[in-house]
């Protein structure tokens, strides 16, 4: 982990971040109040259920969010600059080039009808001012760094001629093209098979170091959150319901949500036990309650719960909680 980048200035910034999505003539609000910053060098972990707003927050860093939803407030701060109100025409500039994502599907990334090595040289051409046989010859060196054998011949070959995994791989030398300063990967191994999963997980990590990027990986999977994270955002009905050093997290968890995430992981030494759920449902959006969303899912609730949403209670520089009972105490202590 990058325990040496602790001190560094953040390489980005999030700040009350509000994200609203049009849904059937009314405004959703689908993000409220997210904030928080990455530091160079360091794996920021967003994890939560699905629907808690995970990927939303972050295509809004990189605006590629549906024509239905906008940011409506907040401000997305890299290298000086507020991503979430400068030009289409700036943001090209920062978008794939020093901000790249990898996403959980790459069939729906990569264009069917245009070769491999098309697609990835397209990048560094248009980025990088280079020519295109320049650019070829430099997508095939990639191809062999993320494992694709034969790299040169492949370049010609497209996206149906590969493999699930092969076409993931793909998608991580394309998102390292232009060598960029942060690469978000959301659930980047979803929709593969767990051994091809582990495959791909540790190249994403080995050429974050290799390339001493800032990396946000968007991920439901505890485990991987666990080995290779140094930070983590616990994600919920659109909010950051706590915030901490991964150690932290595993080791303390301030919120009930976080706990109860925890306690649904599978045990080793329980394995004849049934796997612990979270009952109920997330919220919908469509049908915001009062007070704090995980209140229904809550036993413990008390009245404050039902009837006002918590802020966030700071712990320490690096930790906060937003709850009532566990992050108050825990900010008080």
């Amino acid at each position: 982990m990058a325990d040496k980048t602790e001190a560094a200035e953040p390489i980005l910034e999030v700040k009350d971040l509000a994200v609203n999505i049009r849904y059937e003539g009314r405004d959703l609000k689908i993000l409220r109040d997210i904030s928080y910053s990455l530091r160079p060098g360091r794996t920021l972990a967003i994890v939560g259920e699905s629907g808690s707003g995970k990927t939303i927050g972050a295509l809004s860093i990189v605006r590629l969010l549906p024509n239905s939803a906008r940011v409506t407030a907040g401000r997305i701060i890299y290298a000086g600059r507020d991503l979430a109100s400068i030009s289409e025409e700036d943001l090209r500039g920062i978008r794939g080039n020093k901000i790249s994502m990898v996403f959980q599907e790459p069939m729906t990334s990569l264009n069917p009808v245009l070769t491999i090595g098309k697609q990835l040289a397209e990048t560094i051409v248009e980025h990088k001012n280079a020519s295109m046989s320049d650019a070829l010859a430099q997508s095939a060196v990639l191809l062999e760094k993320v494992g694709i054998r034969n790299a040169k011949a492949r370049l010609n070959d497209y996206p149906h001629n590969f493999s699930g995994g092969m076409r993931q791989r793909v998608m991580i030398a394309m998102a390292l093209s232009c060598g960029p300063d942060i690469v978000i990967a959301d659930e980047p191994t979803t929709a593969l098979d767990v051994t091809i999963q582990a495959q791909i997980l540790n190249l994403i990590l080995d050429l974050r170091k290799e390339n001493r990027m800032s990396l946000i990986l968007i991920t439901h999977n505890l485990g991987i959150v666990a080995q290779n994270a140094d930070d983590v955002l616990v994600f919920y009905a659109g909010r950051i319901m706590e915030r901490a050093p991964v150690r932290d997290i595993f080791k303390d968890p301030k919120h009930p949500y976080t706990e109860a995430l925890l306690n649904s992981l599978p045990k080793v030494n329980q394995a004849k036990e049934p796997l612990k759920t979270i009952a109920g449902l997330p919220p919908s959006f469509e049908r915001a309650a009062p007070g704090c969303p995980f209140q229904p899912r809550y036993p413990y609730a008390f009245d404050r719960c039902l009837a006002e949403e918590p802020p966030e209670f700071k712990i320490s520089p690096e930790r906060g909680s937003k709850c009532w009972l566990r992050g108050n105490e825990a900010a008080k202590a």
